[in-house]
């Protein structure tokens, strides 16, 4: 950062970059890009370069930029109010790149005086230090190629296989235990992720935290990237990276609450403006944080601005909406007489589903060829369906319900599976009420929770075989799938936000095995069609036969749209090494043996079927053909049809 000079030049007020448009569409709530106008803009006026300041404070009665450039008076550079709009601005000539500055508010409630980082603000300091910084958002980008071709990698039909990554602990400088930087990162993340062949990394939040083991799900930079691992243009440098490699960027977005640090959007100018003013609607009581007034218009604005603003100036390919449910609930969490119901009487929050289809609506109007995504745990309906038929109009919803009852039932000792078989297949019930993603989170490998290593029965060996069977349960199942990182490699130790990932491990043969098979899944994932193309329409699925508790088996297929190309998977959820067990299938001719989940290769026995077999004319489960095979231990089975 450039090192500021004191100046002791007055603001002026005979500039603004605010039109009569902008500050109605601001109230109104429906300005989508007020971070063009709002917050600190380097400028030339009138041939005197410097900055224009503008904040929304309407109880305020002053406010003043105090920074590193006037010694942090809060007396030298006062701001104009705008009329009614509640907004305060000004421009400070000479003022420019790197310089630090807070808005001193001084307002009309209780004598209340507050230093506040900017809610607009680009850049921040380096947490602990809570200061905002003057900078711009100037990058010449080189992803061109990936822009334009982009909307045919987010199609409903197109394989996506996500890598779930916190930056911070993915990988760590060994000699001292710190986070690389956006730029150091870059070459090592995308090499990882091509080789794995995953097509889209998902940050948890990258936006402005004080509290780093918030993971950034409690944000106060909404338009800034945390500055622990570079300046902005840094981080574009690793999302420009990533999408020259192929691969594409999710974002981690939380519009459903705030923490209660004094520099951020907490009772900001004396008043509740961000947040509700009765604790019973405007606190979250598992988190401790505010919750966002979505019938607020200028919150709106806000809102819609920062969702906007991470497409536009970051390039980011999706957002996916953090702790959905807990907006779309007035008593989430909550006990009896700890909500207000809304207008009709109910615990729907009205304000915040108005709000999620807006959101919706208006990104995918300016930016058809990216997705959002919905982490919603309930059963509310229609979360990604389009708004114009009563959805709330995500593109994907996290199926949180398939995460929970999968790992629930590998959980069990194979003894005891055959009495949970309904946990698998439950999920058929609804697999297209929705577009889902299939996710394996963070959630499910922190607060004690363990690995998903650890979550599996058995010795080592049969720890490593769970692993890979789950996987490839997870890929044969209708959705897109999610993984965060540590699993792919079997991570024994639960993660960890403040140390690297045990990259050690891979040194030893099961783990690097299972790496190996992670690698195969994503790549069959990618090229077999019938793998991918129906993820989110009935055509594409069909169970063989789901009933076989007994043996704990279960046995499906998967087809193209043209049904040119169907690809059988069959799954032995015992230890037990099943021979001549018979499938029906809908062909006749060789069925070759595309992946076997127990080849030595992965760290598995080796037992399988000598590259495939040939289906007979003996009619089973519906079908004219069957096939006999040799079912691996804990393993898993995809044959293709040739």
């Amino acid at each position: 950062m450039d090192t500021m000079m004191p100046t002791t030049t007055p603001a002026r007020h005979d500039f603004s970059l605010l039109t009569d448009q902008d500050l109605y569409l601001f109230n109104e709530g429906s300005h989508y890009r007020v971070h063009e106008k709002l917050g600190a803009h380097m400028v030339d006026v009138g041939g005197e370069p410097g900055t224009a300041f503008s904040v929304w404070a309407p109880a305020a009665r002053e406010v003043h930029v105090i920074g590193d450039f006037n010694g942090w008076n809060n007396q030298a550079h006062a701001l104009h109010s705008r009329g009614s709009s509640g907004i305060w601005e000004g421009f400070i000539p000479g003022l420019g790149k790197g310089a630090l500055y807070k808005f001193h508010i001084d307002s009309h409630q209780h004598g209340y005086r507050i230093d506040k980082a900017d809610p607009f603000g680009f850049y921040h300091e380096k947490p602990p230090r809570t200061a905002s910084v003057v900078w711009d958002l100037g990058y010449e980008w080189g992803d061109r190629e990936w822009m334009t071709k982009r909307r045919e990698r987010h199609s409903l039909q197109a394989p996506i296989a996500i890598y779930e990554v916190h930056l911070g602990s993915w990988m760590r400088a060994p000699e001292h235990n710190q986070p690389l930087s956006y730029r150091d990162i870059a070459p090592r993340l995308a090499e990882y992720v091509q080789r794995m062949n995953f097509t889209h990394v998902e940050f948890l939040p990258i936006m402005e935290h004080p509290f780093y083991g918030s993971w950034g799900y409690q944000t106060t930079g909404y338009f800034a990237p945390t500055s622990r691992y570079g300046a902005p243009q840094d981080f574009m440098y690793l999302v420009d990276y990533l999408h020259q490699q192929g691969i594409g960027v999710i974002l981690d977005w939380v519009p459903s609450h705030f923490p209660s640090d004094a520099h951020g959007l907490a009772y900001f100018d004396g008043t509740h403006l961000f947040e509700h003013s009765d604790s019973r609607q405007g606190f979250h009581p598992d988190w401790k944080t505010h919750i966002f007034n979505y019938g607020r218009n200028e919150v709106r604005s806000f809102l819609m601005s920062s969702a906007m603003f991470w497409l536009d100036k970051y390039h980011a390919d999706g957002l996916r909406v953090d702790a959905v449910a807990s907006m779309l609930y007035l008593d989430y969490s909550r006990k009896e007489g700890e909500w207000i119901p809304n207008k009709y009487g109910g615990r729907e929050n009205l304000e915040a589903i108005d709000f999620l289809r807006r959101f919706n609506t208006e990104v995918y109007k300016e930016h058809p060829d990216v997705q959002t995504f919905a982490e919603e745990s309930t059963s509310w309906p229609m979360v990604s369906r389009p708004s114009y038929v009563g959805g709330l109009g995500f593109g994907f919803k996290w199926d949180m319900g398939w995460m929970h009852d999968t790992l629930q039932y590998f959980s069990h000792d194979p003894i005891h599976r055959a009495y949970h078989h309904n946990l698998l297949t439950f999920r058929m019930l609804y697999g297209f009420t929705e577009n889902f993603v299939l996710p394996l989170s963070h959630d499910e490998v922190v607060h004690g929770k363990g690995s998903l290593i650890g979550k599996m029965p058995g010795d080592d060996w049969q720890k490593f075989a769970n692993l890979r069977l789950l996987f490839a349960y997870m890929y044969a199942q209708p959705g897109k799938k999610l993984l965060f990182m540590g699993g792919e490699f079997g991570q024994w130790r639960e993660w960890a936000h403040d140390r690297g990932l045990d990259w050690n491990l891979l040194d030893r043969p099961l783990h690097r095995g299972l790496q190996v098979w992670m690698e195969t899944l994503n790549r069959s994932y990618r090229n077999e069609q019938a793998l991918h193309e129906l993820d989110t329409e009935p055509a594409g699925f069909e169970w063989i036969d789901c009933n076989d508790s007994a043996a704990s088996v279960i046995s499906l297929l998967r087809k193209n749209r043209a049904k040119t190309e169907v690809v059988l998977a069959i799954f032995n959820f015992t230890p037990v090494p099943r021979t001549g067990y018979q499938v029906g299938v809908p062909s006749a001719g060789f069925w070759r043996e595309v992946l076997n989940s127990d080849a030595k290769e992965y760290g598995g026995s080796g037992v399988g079927n000598m590259g495939g077999v040939h289906a007979e004319p003996i009619p089973l489960h519906g079908r004219p053909y069957s096939v006999k095979l040799t079912l691996p231990p804990l393993g898993a089975l995809f044959l293709k049809a040739s």
